[in-house]
């Protein structure tokens, strides 16, 4: 069971890089599946989700080798998974619906799984997919979708990343011009959408609400290095605002960031673009309030690492989670440290500026886990964090070794 073991902190300083982004990487592995030629992607990761969709790839009869932080994917031939236990270990896996249905004209696969932070139900994907023409059977957990694609204009209730993702991945093999209205705006989209033209496909409004896709008879291979980790940057971010930090995150990508760079500085941070990245000074000072949004607004994945900025400083923040409406389950235990944090639905009302004392704490999920590392930080004494799910591994890498470049005391011990 990994475990990892968090002491009471000095102001961290130096530099550490920012790791390619998981968000962006996962979707660039599936839409490999989209052409039988070799598609080379570089800066991969070192964590399980990556793992888990390398695996799902051979599932579907494509062949991956790893080259030092590189993946060759070559898809020849291409059919549905089967039910594997990767296809159940993360959301992500419903990224290969898309480019299945483009190459064969069926998929069938497992209901995913991911985070218990609230209902992520895949109707959105299932909904657009049949606005193209698909046949969408549900029975026992599992998804069957079949049906030849024709290009139609779609309208997202909700902005899903997934369900753009997939629908533009759909799209880029499929006759006709396809407009997709009400499109999230993520960067891991633009990047997506980037490789995707790097393969051939032609594309328009990338990173717009309205996204539209010529479909192309065939797509060929690529080679690509994804965009770097701005989840990752922000939780280095939110560790030296804890700290009194001075800190140049490497290779982070400050417009990227913008929402969560606003808080930071209007609590005190001072945060300055820099030709390597991103340069950090200061501490957090002043309370803050936060809400949720779908890009360019305030990011859900942020939200519980900078709920732990927020419990030292001197006043009342409020938090407003609007994305998911499980997504509090780090209170608990950053109350366990001395927090204290009163939740009344989707708000979260922290008073600020109450020490913390290190504990035995569990992570309930990715994000959690990164946020109650960072409250180690600036707890007295020894915090030991349980990870018996192996959250952290699944979106960090190597968390614990960046803040111990940084001069951060903490280790992992176990798993």
């Amino acid at each position: 069971m990994p475990q990892y073991v968090i002491a009471h902190s000095p102001r961290l300083s130096g530099e550490v890089r920012v790791s390619t982004s998981k968000n962006a990487v996962l979707p660039i592995l599936a839409a490999a599946l989209l052409t039988p030629e070799e598609t080379v992607i570089h800066g991969i990761p070192r964590l399980t989700d990556v793992d888990h969709m390398e695996r799902i790839l051979r599932a579907c009869g494509a062949e991956t080798a790893r080259e030092g932080g590189s993946i060759r994917v070559r898809a020849c031939a291409v059919h549905s998974p089967g039910d594997t236990a990767d296809m159940r270990s993360m959301r992500a896996s419903v990224l290969i619906l898309g480019p299945l249905m483009a190459r064969t004209g069926e998929c069938a696969l497992t209901m995913p799984g991911g985070c218990a932070i609230g209902q992520r139900p895949i109707d959105l994907h299932l909904k657009g997919l049949q606005r193209l023409g698909a046949r969408v059977d549900m029975e026992g957990g599992r998804v069957q979708v079949a049906g030849r694609l024709k290009s139609a204009n779609i309208y997202l209730d909700f902005p899903s990343v997934g369900a753009t993702e997939n629908l533009v991945m759909a799209a880029a093999l499929t006759p006709g011009v396809t407009r997709i209205e009400n499109a999230a705006k993520e960067p891991e989209i633009f990047d997506l959408c980037r490789f995707l033209s790097l393969m051939g496909a032609r594309i328009a409004g990338a990173g717009t609400a309205n996204i539209t896709v010529e479909g192309v008879e065939a797509l060929h291979g690529a080679e690509y290095t994804p965009i770097p980790d701005r989840i990752e940057a922000g939780t280095l971010a939110c560790a030296a605002a804890l700290t009194d930090g001075s800190v140049l995150l490497a290779g982070a990508r400050s417009d990227h960031m913008r929402a969560l760079l606003f808080k930071l500085t209007e609590s005190g941070l001072i945060c300055q673009e820099d030709a390597r990245g991103l340069r950090l000074r200061g501490r957090a000072r002043h309370p803050m309030e936060a809400r949720t949004l779908s890009y360019p607004g305030f990011p859900t994945d942020m939200q519980a690492p900078l709920m732990v900025v927020a419990t030292q400083t001197h006043g009342l923040s409020v938090f407003l989670e609007t994305i998911f409406e499980n997504r509090f389950m780090h209170v608990v235990e950053l109350r366990r440290l001395g927090a204290r944090i009163r939740v009344e639905g989707q708000l979260a009302l922290i008073q600020g500026g109450v020490p913390l004392n290190g504990a035995a704490v569990s992570a309930t999920d990715l994000r959690a886990a990164a946020a109650l590392m960072l409250a180690g930080l600036v707890s007295q004494g020894v915090t030991r964090l349980n990870d018996p799910a192996g959250h952290l591994m699944r979106g960090y890498e190597g968390l614990e070794e960046k803040l111990r470049a940084l001069g951060a005391d903490a280790k992992k011990t176990a798993g």
